[in-house]
């Protein structure tokens, strides 16, 4: 009789659990089953159902930290693989230090996933790999996902070019009216003077503007990190934002552009300068942005106190073609 190997998938997103469930061959004696979140996948170890564990690292209630951290506390024996789309050196280096016995970025193929047990030594018997009832899903869970790969990459990009550690957020997509829009913008404000750069896109059918939100007492940070020597006037530090905007913005872009096998156009970087600009665009787009697609990020630069809120809006006319392409997943 074969030796079925009891699988944990934990992943807040219905789209990631399904797609990595996907990757596992069908030939394998093995039975998956899924966890929403770190706390539902303790109460699995906790009762000795799992003895490979695929885990995310960004995910509500209890992340993947969290995980591996209660997992040395309570001695807790399970082999982890993690899968995640935070791909940073920072992330990796603290999973593994943590007791993780690999680390797979997002999104993951059948074959990365088993070379990645070959190169473990982990064996599997002949068999069946059984699955739970298929996971239903949603558009706005798979363009959550899609953004956070997406977002994954650049904040990889950045924490490589800057040496730093970049704190990855959940992104929260909605459809929003204009007006809503303006509420987004008074939170991100937060009663401080901000920054704000806009970047446009266009490609496949798809449309509309990346923006970052960056409260102006962290450009002198930002200065830093750039490791920028000469005067800092008001005009170089501003330059100096718009470098590190649309890096980030153009590398967010990227990431979906790669896993929708498509590519976008930029255009230049515009700084929008205090809220009262931002209130003019969203005015002047009312029209256009009267029902967008909205994806909502906050990232933080780890022990540099710098944050800033990423938006990627997507036009109304966007949704028809982002729909097929994901469908395509």
């Amino acid at each position: 009789m074969n030796n079925v190997t009891e699988i944990v998938i934990c992943d807040d997103s219905s789209f990631a659990r399904k797609q990595i469930s996907r990757a596992f061959p069908e030939a394998w004696a093995s039975e998956i089953t899924f966890a929403k979140n770190g706390e539902e996948a303790m109460q699995y170890l906790r009762s000795g159902q799992c003895e490979i564990l695929i885990l995310d690292l960004n995910m509500p209630v209890m992340d993947g930290y969290q995980v591996l951290e209660s997992m040395l506390v309570e001695d807790l024996e399970c082999k982890v693989v993690v899968v995640s789309g935070d791909i940073q050196p920072g992330a990796y280096k603290r999973v593994m230090e943590l007791g993780a016995m690999d680390f797979i970025k997002k999104p993951v193929a059948s074959q990365e996933l088993v070379d990645a047990f070959i190169k473990l030594g982990i064996v599997f018997d002949a068999g069946q790999t059984a699955r739970e009832v298929d996971v239903a899903v949603d558009a706005m869970d798979s363009y959550k996902e899609i953004a956070n790969v997406a977002v994954g990459q650049a904040a990889d990009l950045l924490a490589r070019y800057l040496d730093v550690f970049v704190e990855m957020p959940i992104p929260h997509v909605s459809m929003l009216e204009a007006s809503e829009l303006t509420m987004v913008f008074n939170q991100s404000e937060k009663g401080e003077e901000v920054t704000i750069v806009c970047q446009g896109f266009i490609g496949a059918g798809i449309s509309g503007e990346g923006i970052l939100i960056v409260n102006q007492s962290c450009t002198d940070d930002i200065a830093d990190l750039l490791k920028y020597e000469g005067e800092r006037s008001d005009a170089i530090r501003q330059e100096l934002l718009v470098e590190a905007a649309s890096m980030f913005i153009n590398a967010s872009m990227q990431g979906i552009a790669e896993q929708l096998d498509i590519s976008f156009s930029m255009g230049p970087p515009i700084v929008m300068g205090d809220f009262l600009h931002a209130t003019q665009l969203i005015e002047s787009n009312a029209g256009r942005w009267n029902n967008i697609l909205a994806v909502e990020m906050q990232s933080k630069i780890e022990d540099k106190g710098i944050s800033a809120d990423l938006l990627l809006l997507f036009t109304e006319d966007s949704l028809k073609p982002l729909n097929v392409l994901v469908g395509y997943l």
